[in-house]
């Protein structure tokens, strides 16, 4: 575990900021208790999500892409501990493990690989690395019975991802294989050839290893889609998807339907539910685009998903406060905070008022 930090209860009353005759979600959250070993620790806890963040671009950067999806981590935390805890999220069915840290690794390659193939290279060794240290956490939670929440970082952590949670759930004899399914709202299909990992190519990794089953993309923009990605797709029995121009300029179907066919394609079994935040229009994130969904629709992506589907996991990536061109917008935090929300009350809806 050397690159990942646990959280105590000091650390989350640290940026929750506390107001009488009102509690936020930071003191109602739950943290791993002392004493023993922590996977054990955290079997015997009452949460059912377990909150772990991933604040590293390493996996963009080795995926020629632009810095900064390291930044949104924090500012997602200051915004979710001071949600309110109400009645319609109460706070203790989440526990905060903590977050990685792979600042070194990123020191030690920027200061010592200089030309652009010796840093790609580089980045791209790293992600084997980020890959272990990922799978050895989330396969601990899934195997606890619990379902991970992971905040990006790139989007290259979906194999470890889903790697770890499909082992996760055999391990705990919930799934008969060691396979998941996952519906992924995003711009770009993230299924590039296996050349060394990097954030455009975990799915296809995690199919070529048996971890993914079906796989259902909606919302790719027909404009970032290669061509050997697009008859992959078509070819491939396991794989559905729709663009972004089907759903909302040649009206083929409307988004609500998009979700619907993706959670029918993919109901068979377990699935982990990715979002990518370079489909939400004008949201800063390692590829911000002037044309995309909205706020709203990614909210109710989020909402009707985890609602109808045996969810796996939620993954949240690419999202920045600040890029490494120095574009900025701290809001980033606010939008994950909300979409994290609206799964936690989505699995909890059984709740009444």
């Amino acid at each position: 575990m050397k690159h990942f930090k646990f959280y105590s209860k000091e650390d989350i009353l640290s940026l929750t900021k506390v107001r009488r005759f009102e509690t936020k979600l930071g003191e109602r959250i739950r943290h791993l208790e002392p004493g023993g070993e922590w996977p054990e620790v955290l079997q015997q806890s009452p949460a059912k999500y377990v909150l772990v963040g991933i604040p590293e671009d390493i996996g963009v950067k080795a995926n020629l892409g632009m810095g900064g999806a390291d930044t949104s981590w924090l500012p997602f935390l200051n915004a979710f501990l001071n949600t309110q805890s109400n009645d319609y999220l109460l706070g203790d069915e989440i526990l905060l493990l903590g977050h990685f840290d792979f600042g070194d690794i990123k020191y030690l390659i920027e200061n010592n690989a200089y030309k652009k193939d010796e840093l790609i290279d580089a980045y791209r060794h790293a992600v084997n690395i980020i890959d272990e240290e990922v799978e050895n956490i989330i396969k601990a939670i899934a195997a606890a019975k619990k379902i991970p929440i992971v905040i990006g970082g790139g989007h290259n952590n979906s194999y470890p991802v889903i790697k770890a949670v499909a082992k996760g759930l055999f391990k705990a004899q919930v799934i008969p294989l060691a396979q998941v399914n996952c519906i992924n709202l995003d711009a770009q299909a993230d299924f590039r050839p296996l050349e060394g990992r990097h954030s455009g190519n975990a799915f296809s990794y995690a199919e070529e290893d048996g971890y993914l089953g079906k796989y259902a993309v909606i919302g790719l923009h027909e404009n970032y889609l290669a061509q050997n990605v697009l008859m992959e797709f078509r070819d491939n029995p396991f794989i559905w998807y729709t663009t972004y121009e089907d759903i909302f300029i040649h009206e083929k179907m409307n988004f609500t339907q998009a979700v619907a066919h993706a959670g029918g394609f993919t109901e068979d079994t377990f699935t982990g539910i990715d979002l990518d935040l370079d489909a939400i229009e004008h949201v800063l994130s390692s590829a911000t685009t002037p044309s995309g969904i909205s706020v709203l629709q990614a909210r109710q992506f989020i909402h009707f998903t985890a609602t109808d589907s045996k969810v796996a996991y939620l993954h949240i990536v690419e999202g920045a406060c600040q890029l490494s061109d120095g574009r900025r917008d701290d809001s980033t935090g606010k939008l994950i905070s909300y979409l994290v929300s609206d799964f936690v009350k989505a699995g909890i809806s059984g709740r009444n008022m």
